[in-house]
């Protein structure tokens, strides 16, 4: 089992940018599939964006040119950079594994608003 703490969020005005940090604990976590998930109030969870193991990225359209998903496998970390960001952004920020997720972290919150 892998534990999955996130850090980073916070209060930002539209068109700021904010790094998200994800720390994984585990000594496999370079053969892992990673991503970030978010979930507004009042939705469902919903992916963000993917890192493969060869880093790849992929992203979901409506982030798709503002966030930045990448990884150290030396420091079991995965990241998301979030530049121009919207009021619709607003959600919790989740990292974890894809296809197949651990348990899940306890997030961190991202709220954009003037």
């Amino acid at each position: 089992q892998v534990h999955l703490v996130e850090s980073g969020g916070d209060l930002v005005q539209p068109g700021g940018s904010l790094r998200l940090s994800c720390a994984a604990s585990g000594s496999m976590f370079g053969m892992l599939v990673m991503g970030w998930y978010r979930q507004a109030p009042g939705k469902q969870r919903e992916w963000v964006a993917t890192i493969s193991t060869d880093w790849k990225t992929y992203y979901d359209d409506t982030v798709k040119g503002r966030f930045t998903i990448s990884r150290d496998n030396a420091k079991n970390m995965v990241y998301l950079q979030m530049n121009s960001l919207k009021p619709e952004d607003t959600a919790v920020y989740y990292c974890n594994r894809m296809g197949l997720p651990f348990s899940w972290g306890q997030g961190t919150q991202v709220t954009v608003s003037s």
